[in-house]
């Protein structure tokens, strides 16, 4: 039952965070670029802007005694190797921060023994892959630590040695297992055994909303960045000055403000995707473990450092009850990861294009059908039943985001409410919305007023019409979608489990939204058919609208989704057909009025002609009647 759920919800909010995530997509590449630009230009002002001259070699450092003015914290910092050195790198693995000497350490806790491993070498690549023992300590929330050994080839790696210098040789450590907020799922129950529809109590109350646990992920890439250069330590972010290690000793040169700091080395958990990880516990044993060593950009570096910080930083602060920038709960960056790691590359290059497209178009959608209904004066082949049927459906979809997404994004919500306003606003272009008091014997009637649908206007013979075809079409989707509602409404109420009878209500219409949503065009087509025209539809919007469906087509085989969903992503290219054939069949030339005094979606430009036409009559007509008047004061006068 839970994975029956889990399943639905996911087809449900795919349409929505699918396009969240790809509009992510596109600020991801040009967060990237920027990143590029700003490092980039960075790294090589600094090498070749001179301050590495600025700078005293490591060798030629003055003695500490000798220093007057010194700072603990450098301002600037240069590598204490030179470029190109030869390195040995040894990677252990312990549930300690502290090591004894490496001679004492088990055999199979090291994963990781390179020699001579050049820095600036990109072709130089290496990769290992072995099984770790998880220890007790792990498995009880404990911390599972990488220790790195690295040296310049040839010398001493283990700092318990007595030929052991901190000039050619360093220590450090990083966490090979990540602590993530786990939120406690939401109890969830059969209503039909829970007649009161009261939400039951945890068992548990002093177990928190949100809880920490250990999760692991097999696969790390160790990265030495060989064109760091000269920095600006205290300029430098946060996150790229945890991977920088000074030079143990705290040596300064002459000045006493300017210091040195080892090469780089990166475990780079950036593409480690949460949907990947294994969360551990007594029942974790063994695990894989495979490292990949190589040299990795500075640029490269600094973006997927920052960028992956940040966005821990957003998901950890929504799981704690705060709001991420721009809503959501934080996973929107995890899920753009997936796309650029399960797609292929060309079909990503096509969707990041048509990601920008579909931007345009549903802008230039909401600008053209503001504008086509800004100018309608009739409801000539309009169906008022289904502009009232989309404002309700589109309030029932907001509901269940505000019901069922916790922390869901600002601009999703403001989208909607956006899309509801709009309907309403059609619906004050076609009737007037007025309050009444309610009719003498009618169920209503102990209500002071009840809000009424008034015609604008005297209808005309058409327009009566297009009433009369809305209300059979309307008549025909109530016998279809009625019992069908009804059907899925028993079947969930039986088979599934809710929070609330409230969120029965609103996931079963939501459901039904969802499923024959689309069935709101068919009354248009309908009207469109016995009219035998499409001169009243708003084509240029419908146009961009329709666009937009084809790009969700290719959202949803791009993105991993049940194969139910994506075939559900066709219903309204069906639809689109259907209008394109009666457009080819009832021909409209939008270079005059048509038949219902209209100009189709060039109204404007049918409006300007028709205007200077009817000033050159007036002039016409003026000109010619003071000709007369002239000529008849000549003939008076003679």
């Amino acid at each position: 039952m839970p994975e029956q759920r889990q399943r639905r919800e996911e087809s449900e909010s795919s349409g929505s965070g699918l396009k969240g995530a790809l509009q992510g997509l596109a600020i991801f590449m040009l967060t990237q670029f920027l990143i590029t630009q700003y490092f980039g230009n960075k790294s090589q002002n600094a090498e070749s802007g001179g301050k590495v001259g600025e700078l005293t070699s490591f060798e030629a450092r003055p003695p500490r005694s000798e220093i007057a003015d010194y700072s603990p914290i450098p301002d600037t910092v240069a590598p204490v190797w030179p470029p190109n050195s030869a390195i040995d790198i040894s990677v252990y693995v312990s549930p300690s921060i502290v090591l004894p000497a490496i001679s004492s350490l088990p055999s199979d806790s090291l994963v990781l023994n390179e020699k001579n491993f050049t820095i600036g070498n990109y072709s130089d690549n290496r990769e290992i892959e072995t099984t770790i023992q998880i220890p007790k300590e792990v498995q009880q929330n404990g911390t599972l630590w990488a220790h790195f050994y690295v040296a310049l080839t040839g010398h001493q790696l283990d700092p318990a040695a007595k030929d052991y210098s901190t000039d050619s040789a360093v220590h450090f450590f990083r966490p090979l297992n990540h602590y993530l907020p786990k939120k406690k799922a939401k109890k969830l129950k059969n209503l039909l055994t829970s007649p009161d529809g009261v939400e039951e109590e945890e068992e548990d109350n002093s177990i928190p909303d949100v809880s920490i646990a250990s999760y692991y992920h097999p696969n790390f890439t160790v990265s030495v960045i060989p064109d760091s250069g000269v920095q600006k330590y205290r300029q430098v972010h946060p996150a790229i000055r945890h991977h920088m290690q000074l030079e143990a000793t705290g040596a300064r040169d002459a000045s006493g403000k300017n210091g040195w700091y080892y090469p780089i080395v990166f475990l780079n958990t950036f593409w480690q995707l949460r949907s990947h990880m294994t969360e551990l516990n007594s029942t974790v044993k063994t695990m894989p473990l495979r490292i990949k060593l190589n040299n990795l950009s500075n640029w490269k570096f600094s973006m997927m450092a920052s960028v992956d910080e940040n966005a821990k930083a957003n998901a950890r602060q929504a799981a704690f009850g705060g709001s991420a920038p721009g809503g959501g709960d934080g996973s929107e960056f995890e899920m753009v990861k997936e796309v650029l790691l399960d797609t292929n590359p060309w079909l990503l290059g096509t969707t990041g294009v048509v990601t920008i497209l579909h931007m345009i178009f549903e802008t230039l959608a909401f600008k053209n059908d503001i504008s086509h209904w800004r100018k309608k004066k009739d409801v000539v082949g309009t169906s008022v039943r289904t502009i009232l049927a989309n404002v309700f459906m589109q309030t029932i979809i907001f509901l269940y985001l505000m019901d069922n997404s916790e922390n869901t994004s600002w601009m999703i919500l403001a989208s909607q409410g956006f899309g509801i306003l709009l309907e309403a606003w059609k619906i004050t272009k076609t009737v007037n919305v007025r309050l009444r008091p309610p009719p003498a014997g009618s169920f209503y009637s102990f209500l002071p007023y009840v809000v009424v649908f008034e015609d604008k206007h005297k209808l005309s013979e058409t327009e009566k019409k297009t009433q009369e075809y809305d209300e059979i079409a309307f008549r025909w989707l109530y016998i279809i979608a009625v019992p069908l509602l009804g059907a899925y409404a028993a079947y969930s109420l039986i088979y599934n489990t809710h929070k609330s009878w409230y969120s029965y209500i609103i996931e079963t219409l939501v459901g039904s939204v969802y499923a024959y949503g689309f069935l709101m065009m068919v009354p248009s087509l309908y009207i469109n058919y016995r009219l035998k025209s499409v001169a009243h539809m708003p084509g240029k919007a419908l146009t961009y609208k329709f666009l937009n469906t084809f790009i969700d087509d290719l959202f949803a085989f791009t993105v991993k989704m049940p194969w139910l969903h994506r075939l559900a992503t066709l219903r309204d290219d069906v639809i689109f057909f259907i209008w394109l054939y009666q457009s080819y069949k009832y021909k409209v030339d939008y270079k005059r009025v048509n038949e219902f005094g209209q100009g189709g979606d060039s109204d404007e430009e049918a409006e300007e002609p028709a205007a200077a036409e009817s000033e050159k009559k007036v002039e016409a007509v003026s000109e010619a009647s003071g000709r007369d008047n002239a000529e008849k004061s000549t003939r008076k006068r003679k």
